[in-house]
């Protein structure tokens, strides 16, 4: 099993990863609070860190989508192959058809442009 670094892991809190992922599903706080099974009170306080939700709700949310590994852990569930764009195989393909030494190269690549990414919205 891979080891991972600290910059792999999301510096957002459980609460904040859970208000962004009901960003990306497209869901008011009252609707995912509906799916989960609770109000849109108990809503708000699991997104403010105040509470945690249990796992009936992360169940109920993980079936329209919620990303539960990323709220609990703040690492992004890597998606299935299937589930790529076009482009995004592509890219998958090439970089596994080059020889390792090479892969590393990319990865040290796409890592810095993530770094400059990171630093300039801070």
């Amino acid at each position: 099993m891979k080891n991972l670094s600290p910059n792999e892991f999301s510096e957002l809190s459980a609460g904040e990863c859970l208000r962004e992922e009901r960003s990306r599903l497209g869901l008011k706080q009252e609707e995912m609070a509906q799916i989960g099974g609770v109000t849109r009170n108990t809503q708000g306080s699991y997104e403010r860190d105040e509470r945690r939700p249990d796992t009936g709700y992360l169940k109920a949310l993980h079936a329209v989508g919620l990303d539960v590994l990323y709220v609990v852990t703040g690492v992004r569930t890597a998606a299935p192959i299937g589930e790529l764009s076009e482009d995004e195989e592509v890219i998958v393909k090439r970089y596994r058809s080059i020889p390792a030494d090479d892969q590393k190269s990319v990865r040290r690549f796409l890592q810095a442009i993530a770094d400059d990414v990171a630093k300039a919205s801070n």
